[in-house]
């Protein structure tokens, strides 16, 4: 669930983390240290972690977990599905994994959302090659 207060966003997730990329002097302390963040020049990505257990029926259902964070102006948000970083392919057909996705997020967050949307499909297409897609593909990407 992803809910605008002023200028705080509620979010709570399931299996899949949410991201934000923002300038590196905007982070607090605790933010530049946390497990999750990835610094790459004057930008940084924070990891906001989900909940492990789905948005339906689920047999250890617990109340989902509820994070208040303060936006910025020029913020990127990326939620996504595990499509992507689940898909097989590459020189010895392994999974493509989150990491290789957050470098190349952080290396062309500052392109238009177009111009993202295009290299991520192009790079997808090209890691998955000729084997099968495994999972349904969605990331959103909100810019502020």
């Amino acid at each position: 669930m992803v809910t605008f207060i002023d200028k705080y966003l509620l979010y709570s997730g399931a299996y899949n983390p949410l991201w934000i990329i923002r300038d590196l002097k905007s982070l607090t302390e605790e933010q530049k240290n946390k497990k999750g963040t990835t610094v790459n020049g004057d930008i940084a990505l924070i990891e906001f972690k989900a909940n492990k257990q789905p948005v339906g029926l689920y047999e250890a259902e617990e109340p989902f977990t509820q994070v208040k964070i303060k936006l910025y102006n020029y913020d990127k948000l990326y939620l996504f599905t595990d499509g992507f970083t689940d898909q097989f392919g590459g020189e010895r057909n392994k999974k493509y994994k989150s990491k290789p996705l957050k470098k190349l997020l952080l290396a062309n967050c500052k392109l238009p959302m177009n111009d993202q949307q295009t290299i991520l499909n192009d790079t997808f297409d090209s890691w998955k090659g000729t084997e099968e897609q495994v999972d349904d593909v969605c990331i959103i990407g909100l810019s502020l």
